[in-house]
């Protein structure tokens, strides 16, 4: 096998390796926000946890106005669709010293349907 069969057979190991993101349906996210709702708004109101407008994009721990734990505001990743699920799928393992309390969102799914949501919330 030479190199370039080597490489193509990498690539679709990763591809296949690698879980797509099923498609969000916002809607449905903005139904299951309302579990969330409790801690966070979609306004630029901070409540238990930070607000969630702008989130899509936003650099983790940076909403003003809100006390992250000293773990979020080192983490430094932005909250691209990638970020976002695996932080819902495993907040503690993701940053582990986060404050966020709700447990996980095992369901991809449920996760894929609120970050279309969030996606469609304006930044403040």
């Amino acid at each position: 096998m030479n190199l370039s069969h080597w490489a193509l057979a990498a690539l679709l190991t990763l591809a296949v390796a690698t879980p797509a993101l099923a498609d969000g349906d916002a809607a449905r996210g903005k139904t299951l926000f309302s579990r969330c709702s409790a801690c966070h708004t979609v306004t630029d109101q901070n409540r238990l946890g930070p607000h969630l407008s702008g989130v899509s994009g936003r650099v983790a721990g940076t909403a003003a106005g809100y006390r992250y734990s000293k773990a979020m505001a080192a983490y430094g990743k932005s909250w691209d669709d990638e970020a976002l699920d695996g932080f819902l799928a495993a907040p503690s393992k993701i940053v582990p010293g986060t404050k966020m309390i709700a447990g996980a969102i095992a369901n991809p799914q449920d996760r894929a349907d609120l970050i279309a949501y969030l996606k469609t919330v304006p930044s403040p």
